[in-house]
């Protein structure tokens, strides 16, 4: 073994380490992949950094901004309810629907944005019809899956292999080369979970703050029973308060009280005539201003007494400082990516930065969590409160929040009148590349420029709306496949593939490939894995001279095969929570599906592709 062969194996080795127990961020450990290569003299400053200059990075950067239109715009929610309504409430019809709707959606925009889109209206028919949303959620993320690997632009391994092509001078993938198979596989997927996985599934019964989960935010309240830590706080003559703004009394950061109203009198002394007053950082508070307040009753109380406070009980009329027409209550799910996780809510500084307090924090398996010192996991629930315009802008950092329900509503989405020029860009796109009039990435630059130019998304949301970590993963990951070419790597697994199984013919070798490949997609990402093993595969067709197309198709769909591990997919951990499932659920389920999936793409794949 050379020292250059040594370097490439231990950058892998640490890569995949770090990638499967995420001590760092997937973006971080591709950057790290990069500087490591400039360092060992593996690539030149050229070679390593030329993942950023590839086309298919540009091309999924630019359909995040699409797809993040789509949503932002409510078509997706739109598309989705739409064909939702006609499940009814039967088990069974709800399954196939649900699985289809969500695959077809998955085929034009992110499998992750559209189970995020889905997921409230899913648990809400899921209480409507009295089923236990575990019955549900799991086929909610397979059918994403299984969407994805429908079209060119479902998931980014599909781009990637069409790129590779391109790069070896053969003819790429087009929008629809990956219909025929994807639609078998989504057939017989649907068919499967109607049959076995129907037996597969737990059916867990739900607590019942889940069942209520995703109602209006005036449930929420009650639910929450947040009237019964409501308090008024009398600014008294002699308070330290009187001169001081409100961000000066720090009543959330040193007391975890949260200040939602101030009732200020024309006349002073004349508590009866206390209006509400627009509340600001800034604001200056005076004698006499009525504070309504939400906490714990202690921590009220050592607030009034720090303070100087006058201390009464809330009153009926103050409910409506936490939900009106411009205040409001949401709850958001912390997906698996979220830049939150592992740091408490006062390291984050939460408020500061979101504008917006966090009255309650929830976890599925243990309940109500203390709000200043839990580390954040994904799968958490936080009850946020205040502006519904800062509520509605967590919905547009996707990577990191899920808002539940329709928050929109309370204040109307002008963006839903775009929603129809969103469907007609979205359109133009598919048709300039089903007809290949302009290169992939030329027609996903195109739509993504168009969405911002029509006002369907503002620079800022679209800059919000591409996941950046899935976009460093890749042109960080894409030089180490050029490494592991140079050094001879990929040729020698390749030999050692088809010396192993050559011999018994591609169909094998095909198989090979795909247990490979989703076995490494359960604990890395489906880009990782893809970037790793696509060479490979291409490697092995030359070495055994067939053609590639069927070789690198069977890599880039067992890619998305992510059924039975959690962390496999943030679809799979999207739902874990919600559905309230165990790691051994997925097992259950996901390994004879995956194992099904084997068996129609070796019988499909030569058949569509000859070899």
């Amino acid at each position: 073994m050379t020292l250059q062969t040594f370097y490439a194996l231990a950058i892998l080795a640490v890569a995949i380490l770090l990638f499967i127990t995420e001590w760092l961020r997937v973006d971080v450990v591709a950057l790290g992949v990069v500087v490591a290569l400039m360092l060992t003299g593996l690539l030149d400053t050229r070679e390593a950094l030329s993942g950023f200059a590839n086309p298919a990075v540009a091309t999924i950067a630019a359909l995040f901004v699409v797809g993040g239109a789509v949503m932002n715009t409510g078509l997706a929610d739109l598309i989705g309810r739409r064909i939702l309504a006609v499940a009814g409430s039967g088990e069974t019809r709800l399954m196939a629907v649900i699985m289809i709707t969500v695959a077809l959606l998955s085929a034009v925009m992110s499998d992750t944005g559209t189970v995020a889109v889905l997921l409230p209206a899913i648990m809400s028919i899921a209480r409507g019809a009295n089923i236990s949303p575990s019955r549900l959620l799991m086929p909610l993320s397979f059918g994403a899956l299984l969407g994805g690997a429908t079209t060119l632009i479902g998931t980014p391994p599909n781009i990637i292999v069409s790129d590779l092509l391109r790069a070896e001078g053969l003819a790429p993938f087009e929008f629809f080369d990956y219909t025929p198979a994807g639609l078998i596989l989504l057939a017989v997927g649907v068919g499967f979970m109607l049959l076995a996985g129907k037996r597969l599934l737990p059916n867990y019964p739900q607590p019942q703050q889940e069942l209520e989960r995703l109602v209006n935010p005036q449930e929420l309240v009650a639910l929450y029973r947040l009237p019964d830590n409501m308090f008024r706080l009398r600014v008294r003559r002699g308070s330290g308060l009187v001169g001081q703004t409100v961000a000066d009394s720090r009543l959330r950061q040193d007391f975890g009280v949260t200040l939602l109203e101030i009732l200020r009198s024309p006349r002073v002394r004349q508590a009866q005539d206390a209006a509400p007053i627009v509340l600001m950082a800034d604001m200056v508070l005076q004698v006499d201003d009525v504070l309504v307040a939400q906490g714990q009753g202690d921590d009220v109380v050592h607030a009034a007494a720090f303070w100087n406070l006058g201390m009464q009980p809330a009153q009926a009329q103050d409910e409506g400082a936490l939900v009106n027409q411009e205040v409001g209550l949401a709850e958001v799910l912390l997906p698996p990516r979220s830049a939150l996780l592992g740091k408490t809510l006062v390291e984050l500084g939460f408020g500061t930065r979101y504008e917006l307090t966090v009255l309650g924090l929830n976890r599925p398996e243990t309940g109500r969590l203390d709000l200043k010192q839990t580390r954040l996991r994904f799968g958490d629930i936080l009850l946020v409160q205040g502006s519904w315009q800062h509520i509605l802008a967590l919905r547009r950092q996707r990577s990191n929040f899920v808002v539940m329900g329709q928050p929109e509503a309370m204040v109307g989405a002008p963006q839903r009148r775009k929603a129809p020029l969103t469907l007609l860009i979205l359109a133009g796109m598919l048709v300039l590349m089903v007809t290949d009039a302009v290169p992939l990435a030329t027609a996903t630059m195109l739509a993504a420029l168009a969405v911002v130019l029509t006002g369907c998304l503002s620079m800022d949301e679209a800059y919000e709306a591409i996941d950046w970590k899935s976009v460093v993963l890749v042109a960080g990951m894409l030089p180490m496949s050029l490494a592991l070419e140079k050094v001879d790597l990929v040729n020698a697994v390749a030999h050692g593939l088809t010396d192993s199984l050559g011999g018994m013919g591609p169909r094998v070798v095909i198989a090979g490939l795909f247990l490979l490949t989703s076995a490494f997609t359960q604990v890395l990402s489906n880009t990782a894995t893809t970037v790793l093993i696509a060479p490979v595969a291409l490697a092995a067709a030359n070495e055994l001279s067939v053609q590639p197309f069927a070789f690198l198709m069977t890599v880039a769909i067992a890619a998305s095969m992510a059924f039975a591990s959690p962390v496999a997919s943030p679809v799979n951990t999207l739902v874990m929570g919600a559905g309230n499932y165990r790691f051994g659920d997925y097992i259950k389920v996901g390994v004879p599906l995956i194992l099904i999936m084997l068996v129609v793409l070796v019988v499909v794949l030569p058949i569509l592709w000859p070899l």
